[in-house]
């Protein structure tokens, strides 16, 4: 009886070394050697088994889109809309800025130009 229960511990301790020698380096490694040669982190996000249709039909029609193809055009579409707002937005502060700054110009040039001007003896000394 007590060797069955020193095989069993024996058999115990050798598990719970395998399972502590485990780690997640490799993993990690796979997602580092693939996001340093430019592929998705996930290799089920993009590809030609994603991308590409189911199947064809034999007189040239266009197959329809996949649920997942239509979510992510969609999202890509949600994604170009956000842009260009923003770089719209963008363009109309700096022109507000600018015109802002032209405008502060010449309000300086106005005042300058509108200055009490010399008169009498002191216009004919600075001559």
């Amino acid at each position: 009886m007590s060797a069955i229960l020193t095989n069993i511990i024996r058999t115990k301790n050798i598990v719970q070394c395998l399972v502590r020698q485990l780690s997640s380096t490799s993993s990690m490694n796979t997602k580092q050697w693939r996001l340093e040669r430019g592929l998705p982190a996930n290799r089920l996000t993009e590809g030609v088994l994603i991308d590409a249709p189911d199947y064809t039909y034999l007189d040239g029609r266009p197959t329809p889109l996949l649920q997942k193809q239509k979510k992510r055009m969609l999202r890509q579409q949600d994604y170009a809309r956000q842009i260009i707002a923003n770089i719209s937005e963008i363009d109309f502060a700096k022109q507000r800025y600018f015109d802002n700054m032209k405008a502060a110009e010449e309000d300086r040039n106005n005042i300058i130009n509108n200055r009490l001007k010399p008169k009498g003896k002191a216009l004919l000394r600075k001559k």
